[in-house]
């Protein structure tokens, strides 16, 4: 698999998971402006994934972007393992979300200067959505942490229970280093100081604790996961894999 391939799926991966797990929500939101709110942005990030699917199917050659998403198995995705964890109730869905999108923003300005001009394109788009998500996380985040002593109790545990999957954002490996020589990737290490700051500001609005950085979870850029991603495979697969030659 060529470097270039391998860095766009990891990105595609994430955005595309993380869209699976909040359209689960579709029906099923705590009030109807919110659930139309999670499926628009479950669809944004589904749209974003397809443009770097296809993008990575065009460099391999021999595969389509459907192939890419319905044909892999687990260990041959490379999303971070805090996409594929579960909903729960609403605030863990929101923290988890909020602290994608904070990473999420600060990602793609970076990959917007890309001397790749597709992954530029993809993410000088990709912002405009972002930015309403994050927004809306963050807004939500806030109510519930400066909320009742109820929702700020259970919020608080969401926090504690998603951080440890936050070291990921960061982490850089020897494609990432081949790709940020040739000034088309981002390197994510440089950008955990803003992303504290971003994270800071809003838990401090909220009143909530920012947990420590320890016994962090890794491996998700070498396709290892916590168990939950076959689920989601499984059911996100189904019918693809059950009827490979028809038309969708």
């Amino acid at each position: 698999m060529q470097d270039l391939e391998k860095y766009i799926l990891r990105i595609a991966d994430s955005t595309l998971i993380i869209s699976h797990r909040l359209s689960e929500w579709c029906s099923k939101g705590p009030t109807l402006e919110e659930d139309i709110a999670l499926a628009n942005i479950s669809l944004d990030l589904l749209g974003r994934a397809n443009a770097l699917l296809e993008y990575s199917a065009k460099i391999n050659g021999n595969k389509t972007a459907n192939d890419l998403a319905f044909r892999r198995d687990d260990r041959e995705f490379y999303n971070f393992q805090l996409c594929e964890q579960e909903n729960g109730h609403f605030g863990d869905t929101i923290i988890r979300q909020f602290l994608y999108d904070c990473f999420s923003l600060l990602f793609f300005q970076e990959l917007s200067k890309s001397k790749d001009e597709t992954l530029s394109a993809i993410s000088i788009k990709s912002l405009k959505e972002i930015k309403y998500h994050l927004r809306h996380t963050h807004n939500w985040v806030i109510r519930l942490g400066d909320g009742t002593e109820t929702s700020n109790q259970k919020i608080q545990e969401s926090l504690n229970k998603i951080w440890k999957f936050t070291g990921e954002f960061f982490e850089t490996d020897d494609v990432d280093k081949k790709i940020i020589e040739n000034k088309i990737g981002v390197d994510n290490k440089k950008l955990k100081k803003d992303w504290d700051s971003l994270v800071d500001k809003v838990l401090t609005e909220a009143k909530l604790k920012k947990p420590e950085d320890k016994d962090m979870i890794t491996g998700s850029k070498e396709g290892i996961h916590t168990g939950l991603l076959e689920n989601i495979l499984s059911e996100m697969q189904c019918l693809p894999r059950a009827y490979p030659d028809a038309k969708w």
